[in-house]
């Protein structure tokens, strides 16, 4: 037995599983500088060729947002203007249109009243017309009645026009002086 251990010692001392032979080590290093090498030619400038498209598309998409958010606020800030513009514009004519409105009422209260001034005049015109009318028909027949009851009692006919048509008028004016009296 004591060969035995002294044959594994022997061996432990000549291989140790954690420390690799140097060929290996060197081949190792020779591979990994090839395959290194390998990627930093030709894989690396690809890899940051789509990498630095990528952030400029990013950088160009936020540029793009950014723009498109400052033409969205000018779009805002000129449609308030516009809303704002129009509410006024909107204002001005109702008040306008109440103006007027307010003046073609006053234009129509003119001119009612001047129609009804009119009316009342024509009224008033054709009443006193009317009344001397009637005046006129109510003296000649009082004053033909007069005559005619005169002459029943007088038992003579006052035929005579001239000194009828005196007389009468003398009687309806007198009868005329006693009304306004006792006004």
């Amino acid at each position: 037995m004591n060969s035995a251990l002294v044959f594994l010692a022997a061996e432990g001392e000549k291989e140790n599983p954690l420390i690799p032979p140097w060929p290996e080590v060197v081949i190792g290093l020779i591979a990994f500088v090839i395959v290194f090498g390998f990627l930093a030619k030709k894989l690396l400038p690809t890899i940051n060729k789509v990498l630095e498209e990528r952030r400029e598309a990013i950088e160009g998409g936020i540029e793009k947002a950014e723009a498109a958010q400052t033409e969205a606020q000018s779009v805002l800030e000129q449609y308030k203007a516009q809303l704002a513009e129009a509410r006024h514009e909107a204002a001005r004519l109702r008040q306008e249109a109440q103006e007027q409105g307010a003046t073609l009422i006053a234009e129509m209260r003119a001119e009612g009243q001047r129609q009804r001034e009119e009316i009342i005049a024509a009224g008033h015109a054709q009443i006193e017309a009317d009344r001397k009318a009637a005046a006129s028909a109510l003296r000649q027949d009082v004053g033909k009645l007069a005559t005619d009851l005169a002459g029943k009692l007088v038992g003579e006919s006052l035929e005579d026009h001239a000194r009828q048509s005196r007389v009468i008028d003398r009687f309806l004016d007198e009868l005329d002086q006693k009304a306004e009296a006792a006004r």
